[in-house]
């Protein structure tokens, strides 16, 4: 079994297309990605929600990751826009604590959100409120969080790049070939 980070290290120079650019990132995507697969694999459910430009890509990993040719177990991933149609008007903390209230009622065994998105879009209230969510933030350093710039133009191929190593990251984790601990 192989430590996270040098697994990682590994599949960023194994893949076909140009990942290079993530080499040097690997240390601040290590301790979030350990962190998220290990709250899947504890049982907890994972729930995407993106701002308006990256809709594409919610419904892009809602699509690829529970692929039935991979031929592995099935990953707790929904949408958090199509669970609970009305995000978009809840602006206010109290309307927040009360989706999350339903939200804990809803998962039992524990949630947290993948936001990808601007970090001013009005998601991030509700992204912002746990340390424990996965953050791929737009324009901003926000602590734990895997920064991006909306003007690289090459921001949806390093999306597309970045879910490919968490996918897998957790398929290498589901076979027992990285340790998280490490």
């Amino acid at each position: 079994m192989q430590a996270v980070l040098n697994w990682t290290l590994e599949a960023i120079r194994d893949e076909d297309s140009d990942f290079s650019w993530m080499e040097e990132f690997r240390f601040d995507w290590t301790p979030l990605v350990r962190s998220a697969i290990a709250k899947i694999i504890e049982g907890q459910t994972l729930l995407v929600v993106t701002d308006d430009k990256r809709k594409w890509f919610s419904q892009y990993i809602r699509n690829a990751i529970n692929c039935p040719e991979k031929g592995r177990p099935f990953i707790p991933v929904y949408d958090l826009q199509c669970c609970f149609p009305k995000l978009h008007t809840i602006k206010d903390t109290q309307e927040i604590e009360l989706m999350e209230d339903m939200l804990d009622i809803s998962f039992s065994n524990g949630y947290f959100l993948w936001y990808i998105g601007d970090s001013n879009y009005n998601y991030t209230k509700l992204a912002y409120r746990n340390d424990e969510n996965f953050l791929w933030v737009m324009n901003d350093q926000v602590p734990n969080s895997f920064p991006f710039r909306d003007s690289d133009p090459l921001l949806d191929i390093k999306l597309l790049q970045l879910y490919r190593l968490f996918d897998k990251t957790m398929e290498a984790v589901l076979y027992g070939e990285v340790d998280l601990d490490e």
